[in-house]
């Protein structure tokens, strides 16, 4: 079996000669560039937080991961870039803290996009809570589920 591997300005063939027969397949990139964004994700639950930040990774986006608000504080204060701000609403060290996380985010942060995430059912009260203009996204979540919610809160 042999394989050649060919660039040709923005395209990718592969070639696979596999006995008698020929296999090619052609990648074709349209977009002129790929923009990628820094999510913070803020997450106390360990299988949880790498779950969301495998997912995210895979879409081409970086991440960086916090268990609690003091560790999501000192990336936001930093000169780190970050475009989002994913939090679970309930922390163990803070009940309710990914809303109080966000409104301290966007007064160091005033463009960063927030998305929010609970278990818990979403009330009135709760909403009140958040940020303007900010979604929630119900656990557990599909990979689609998140993508969606990613691709919207980005693309504003």
């Amino acid at each position: 079996m042999s394989h050649a591997l060919i660039a040709a300005g923005r395209a990718l063939i592969a070639v696979i000669l596999a006995g008698r027969g020929l296999i090619a397949a052609m990648l074709v990139v349209t977009a002129e560039r790929v923009v990628m964004a820094v999510i913070l994700i803020v997450e106390d639950d360990v299988f949880i937080r790498d779950f969301a930040e495998m997912m995210i990774q895979d879409w081409g986006h970086r991440t960086l991961s916090a268990s609690d608000v003091d560790e999501a504080l000192s990336f936001l204060r930093s000169s780190q870039h970050i475009d989002a701000l994913f939090t679970d609403i309930y922390l163990k060290t803070a009940v309710h803290g990914g809303c109080e996380l966000a409104h301290q985010a966007i007064a160091l942060r005033p463009k960063l996009r927030v998305l929010y995430t609970t278990a818990n059912a979403i009330t009135e009260k709760m909403r009140a809570m958040f940020v303007e203009g900010t979604q929630c996204l119900r656990k557990p979540y599909t990979q689609h589920q998140l993508q969606d919610c990613f691709a919207a809160l980005l693309a504003a």
